[in-house]
């Protein structure tokens, strides 16, 4: 390796290891560091080397010489105290001492007062100046002056003494040409030092905002009120516009009304207490930011820190905005899984403990009659006593039937695997065909079931079997729910769309608080517990909302604890195709009372199958009542 490219790495080393400890974070004030102990440090070698050839040619020196000695020697000590205390102000203050009283020498040593020499004192305060600072430049202005001073009070005594006799002629223009020369290569050196240093940082700027712009996150910079002095290019992706347009209010315009005062009060905190900060917020976008969801708004996080600027002290908070809409799409679905296996595990031990109930009773009584039968008291019973044991087996085992086939049902509509096959059916002659095989039910149980409905054939694309068993089911529940003595009605009612179903009984009712849960599997209104007074899975009002699902219809509830419960089935004229993916119908449920006053009075009916539909009833109190609260 050549001298040339080892001697300046070494250089840099030794000088790194002198500069003090305070400026090695700061690269300009350490610049100034080093470029003082090089000018300085070399003016104390250059003088070494000189001295011993001056001695050998005037021999003996004189007092005024000692003193320009002592004066070279000034500078070196100012280079030492720099290295030691990093204050550049008196090291600088040291050197212009040093160079005053080296010019006051010359001065004396060449004509006093009226020497060319004396043009070297303006020389010493322009020199501190360079250093930029400014107790410096006043500490040199003061030593220059006090050089004035002294060679004009000494001037008239040093002029009969001259150690040098140079012509003025000679000397004049040789020590300002000097002194030009030596400012000049100060401030040359200044410039380029300056110039380095200003290359650097725009160096600097320009990988920062480099790298902002290659970021997908937003920076900002605030002030303590929350306006944005500067931001960065990456806002055009961030936000859909530049980031100009973000300066001053620019960026809390754009954020969510309920969220600007958490905003505020973040930056505001920041610049106040100087701890980090993170705020939750949501930010109007333009089409402009390419989101391929298009949302116009985004949920957001802002990381918020408080900075120092320059020497003057200046202070600015900078924050940090992620788009964080798509971890926020994460969490909540996460929690709706969580909150749906939840479900799924409560619906688990509904159905447990539902059917466990549902399967023991009948099983009970097909076990202890069928030994009855089969044991050794049978000889001993009657003919008649026979055949009600039989009946009570034969009853249980069609409800263990009836069980099993509801839970086949609702598993083939959850699975898909319902056979469903629209056609054109009266819906009038299957109400009154259900309500047949109702009858002997209601009657035995006291009930007067009341069909609302005309002769006239009313025809729509259904599936039968599936109505047919959405009418049982509604049907059943009414009369098993109504007691003695009680009402249940069953009417069609033609709308705009298409056909209202609706079973209407003067039974126990469902509280409020269960009926946004009707229609979930499994569960039971009323029923805190399992000591129930009806039989029942749970799972009837389930297998409606699927079958009605299937059609692409919707139901409404309207019930009150010992008025009575209305449920409408809304089927449309146009069914869904069998192609087409079901959900289950929605169910839309209130308080019956809350539609009381909608339905005072006559409520008139026009007969079915005129040119102009009859509203519903689920229409007209939809009309004056309040929106539904819908149940998942």
């Amino acid at each position: 390796m050549r001298i040339k490219d080892v001697l300046p790495s070494l250089i840099d080393a030794r000088l790194a290891s002198l500069v003090h400890d305070s400026v090695l974070g700061d690269p300009r004030r350490r610049s100034r560091h080093e470029r003082f102990m090089v000018s300085r440090l070399a003016t104390g070698a250059v003088m070494m080397a000189l001295l011993p050839p001056y001695l050998l040619w005037r021999g003996v020196p004189s007092g005024i010489e000692v003193m320009a000695v002592a004066s070279l020697l000034l500078p070196v000590l100012g280079a030492v105290l720099l290295s030691r205390t990093g204050i550049l102000w008196l090291a600088h203050a040291v050197a212009s001492a040093g160079f005053t009283g080296l010019v006051v020498c010359l001065a004396g040593m060449t004509g006093g007062a009226a020497s060319a020499a004396a043009v070297w004192l303006v020389a010493v305060p322009f020199e501190a100046a360079v250093s930029g600072s400014r107790r410096a430049t006043v500490a040199a202005a003061g030593l220059a002056a006090f050089g004035a001073l002294v060679l004009a009070c000494t001037g008239p005594w040093l002029a009969t003494v001259p150690l040098i006799d140079i012509s003025a002629s000679v000397a004049m223009p040789v020590f300002v040409i000097t002194a030009i020369g030596h400012v000049a290569a100060q401030l040359l050196g200044h410039l380029r030092s300056e110039r380095l240093w200003q290359t650097g940082m725009q160096d600097n700027a320009a990988r920062d905002r480099m790298l902002l712009a290659a970021i997908d996150d937003l920076v900002t910079w605030h002030d303590a009120n929350g306006r944005v002095i500067e931001a960065s290019g990456s806002a055009a992706r961030f936000v859909g516009v530049e980031a100009g347009r973000l300066r001053g209010h620019g960026l809390l315009e754009r954020i969510h009304v309920a969220d600007r005062p958490a905003f505020l009060q973040a930056v505001s905190d920041v610049a106040a207490q100087g701890r980090p900060a993170t705020v939750q917020l949501r930010l109007h976008i333009d089409a402009a930011a390419g989101r391929t969801d298009g949302a116009p708004l985004i949920h957001a996080e802002m990381r918020a820190h408080r900075i120092e600027g320059g020497a003057n002290g200046t202070m600015s908070v900078v924050a940090v905005t992620r788009d964080v809409s798509e971890h926020r799409r994460h969490a909540e679905e996460l929690e709706r899984a969580r909150a749906e296996a939840e479900r799924a595990n409560v619906i688990k031990s509904r159905f447990l403990a539902n059917v466990t109930h549902e399967l023991r009773t009948p099983l009970n009584a097909i076990i202890g009659f069928s030994e009855v039968l089969s044991g050794e008291g049978a000889v001993q019973l009657g003919p008649e006593r026979a055949r009600e044991y039989a009946g009570i087996i034969g009853a249980s085992g069609q409800h263990l039937l009836d069980v099993v086939n509801t839970l086949l049902d609702m598993s083939r509509i959850q699975s898909g695997n319902f056979d469903y096959a629209p056609e054109p059916i009266d819906v009038s002659a299957l109400v009154r065909t259900c309500c047949d095989l109702m009858k002997l039910r209601a009657d035995s149980a006291g009930i007067s079931l009341v069909q609302a409905c005309g002769p006239e054939p009313i025809e729509i694309a259904a599936d039968a079997r599936a109505c047919r068993q959405i009418l049982i089911n509604l049907l059943s529940n009414a009369v098993k729910f109504t007691p003695r003595g009680g009402r249940v009605e069953i009417a069609l009612h033609r709308t705009a769309t298409g056909l209202d179903i609706s079973v209407t009984d003067t039974g126990a009712g469902i509280r409020e608080v269960d009926l946004p849960h009707l229609g979930t599997p499994f569960f039971q209104g009323g029923t805190g517990d399992y000591r129930r007074t009806h039989e029942g899975t749970g799972l009837g009002l389930s297998v409606v909302r699927g079958l009605v699902g299937l059609h692409g219809g919707a139901i409404a509830i309207e019930s009150e604890p010992e008025v009575g419960t209305c449920v409408t089935v809304s089927l449309p004229t146009a069914c869904r195709s069998p192609e087409m993916p079901a959900a289950p119908a929605p169910v839309a449920t209130a308080p019956r009372r809350a539609l009381r006053a909608a339905t005072e009075g006559p409520v008139v009916r026009f007969p079915l199958g005129l040119f102009e539909p009859a509203p519903s009833r689920g229409e007209r109190a939809a009309e004056a009542t309040a929106p539904m609260r819908r149940s998942a």
